[in-house]
């Protein structure tokens, strides 16, 4: 049994593209998938944005397609068992015309981003030290937990806290 997608097919023993090259993997790949709902995002610099994603939150490349002239046509990376999925802004698409990143749109989101995580500190000193522009500081909710809002280097937004909405 495999999945098989658009970019290519994987099965227990790995992946491969469709053209019959392999894909970039990492981490765990029988994790188990529970993420229903993956956001998705398009970067000038999808390369730049996943080696920051990895430095500044911990995320984990689970795959990762080469698109065009240095471009990524594709990628997966997994944050516990939750994903999101991103490529290159420049990527062709029927759809390219609806997508626009922060700083098409002077500098604001549409969908801001949030990560549970067991405790902030860690992940909010690392987020800084990778250049993350502070949005919110470091501070105790009212609702419980500990919670930061950063920017990314490409503008957009990410949240990190505590509070587990799965738990309450």
């Amino acid at each position: 049994m495999g999945w098989t997608g658009f970019w290519g097919i994987c099965r227990a023993g790995g992946c491969v593209d469709k053209a019959g090259g392999a894909m970039m993997l990492g981490g765990n790949e029988e994790a188990v998938m529970s993420s229903v709902l993956i956001p998705s995002l398009r970067y000038k610099d999808a390369y730049a944005a996943i080696d920051w994603l990895e430095r500044a939150f911990g995320f984990v490349r689970h795959a990762v397609y080469d698109g065009p002239n240095g471009t990524v046509g594709h990628a997966e990376l997994r944050f516990g068992t939750g994903m999101i999925m991103l490529g290159s802004a420049s990527n062709a698409s029927v759809n390219a015309k609806y997508y626009a990143t922060p700083g098409e749109i002077g500098g604001r989101v549409t969908s801001p981003l949030y990560l549970v995580v067991a405790d902030c500190e860690p992940m909010y000193v690392s987020a800084k030290a990778a250049g993350a522009e502070v949005v919110m500081e470091l501070v105790e909710m009212e609702y419980g937990g500990k919670a930061f809002t950063v920017r990314d280097p490409e503008g957009y937004l990410w949240s990190v806290g505590e509070y587990d909405p799965w738990k309450s």
